[in-house]
């Protein structure tokens, strides 16, 4: 297949996945299932047979020395558009108009989208939306590209990525995540947080969220499904799939008949789902850390909407806690093992290495 991220034609299928037919009975099959489907779209660059290199090289950037196509950030199987070039603009929306028109997407996963202009997002999305009401998934921080928040309707969280596994391998305190998504929230909702332990760029060139985190690998699943937020998740976790899948060739993940983590997320998913104080992008959905006693290895929040609560609790490390949390009351149930439980104002826990609990309130 080779590179995913040099693509020579934007509105075909690449045929060794089939037609596109196939691709509109796929999103007729999964709508007709509940699902959504959004497609990966790299504006930034193409490859080099691509069809404008020929028919419209002057939609590309050009490398002031030599004058041919520049290279995309030393990538030299793809070169840069420019879209400073309003013809280059008015193609690139009409190729994703193609797909909302012709197959019925519901939006578009926008890879390395701070790479281009955000005015180009702003007048994609003004006509794209009159089609139909899609989503829009920029492959960006919000905390270093804030200014395109109000464009995208949801967001990667790599700051949050990148500290969780410094917190794993130079034993830091609870306090330097804290102060991660204290920044986060600096920001506001005008657009989601996407939270993920594995991605394709994560699995390939750095190792699988079991090889990066070890066993703080499922709390912080468990944290990705139930923060402020929207959970993200890479194809096979629910195995898990444990080897590096080559970047630029076809590497079939190893599907078993042993899901191992299958239960785990549709526990997670199912609640995430079903509980309204999960539910990201809901001004009425509060989210609080709890005070746990343990300020170096514990994390510990309430996600409320109305009288709907649910409480998470996190033990990030190798070591057992006896934590004592004050202020939640009511009657629970605990989702991975279907415990019930009473609590009046003081919830007293003991979390065995990298345990996690998950309480959701069932008198309402």
């Amino acid at each position: 297949l080779g590179s995913y991220y040099a693509a020579s034609d934007y509105v075909s299928i690449n045929p060794e996945f089939g037609t596109l037919d196939d691709f509109r009975i796929l999103v007729r099959d999964a709508h007709a299932q509940g699902f959504k489907v959004i497609i990966d779209w790299v504006a930034n660059h193409t490859g080099w047979d691509h069809k404008w290199t020929v028919d419209h090289p002057d939609y590309y950037e050009h490398d002031a020395a030599t004058g041919g196509f520049k290279i995309a950030s030393g990538m030299d199987d793809i070169i840069e558009l420019n879209f400073h070039n309003a013809e280059l603009v008015e193609a690139m929306i009409e190729a994703m108009k193609f797909w909302v028109r012709e197959c019925d997407i519901d939006g578009f996963r926008c890879d390395l989208a701070f790479w281009v202009e955000l005015e180009f997002w702003k007048k994609a999305r003004k006509e794209l939306d009159v089609i139909k009401p899609l989503f829009w998934f920029g492959e960006l921080d919000p905390i270093e590209h804030p200014e395109y928040m109000g464009t995208f309707d949801a967001a990667y969280t790599w700051t949050w990525m990148h500290k969780t596994e410094d917190f794993y391998k130079k034993n830091l305190p609870i306090d330097s995540l804290i102060s991660v998504l204290k920044q986060y929230d600096a920001i506001g909702d005008a657009s989601m947080r996407a939270w993920f332990t594995s991605n394709h760029d994560e699995n390939s060139w750095n190792g699988s969220e079991f090889e990066k985190y070890g066993e703080m690998a499922k709390p912080l699943a468990v944290f990705s499904c139930t923060w402020n937020g929207i959970p993200l998740l890479y194809s096979g976790q629910e195995l898990p799939n444990l080897k590096r899948l080559k970047f630029f060739e076809k590497d079939e993940i190893l599907w078993t008949s042993a899901y191992t983590l299958h239960d785990f997320y549709k526990s997670l998913l199912n609640l995430h789902c079903k509980n309204v104080a999960l539910h990201a992008g809901d001004p009425q959905t509060k989210t609080t850390l709890l005070k746990t006693g343990d300020d170096c290895h514990a994390l510990a929040y309430m996600r409320k909407n109305g009288i709907h609560e649910v409480v998470v609790v996190l033990n990030f490390s190798a070591v057992d806690l006896s934590l004592s949390i004050e202020g939640i009351n009511g009657r629970f149930r605990e989702i991975f093992s279907a415990s019930p439980l009473n609590i009046s104002n003081r919830l007293d826990v003991h979390l065995q290495a990298w345990a996690y609990l998950v309480f959701e309130k069932l008198d309402l």
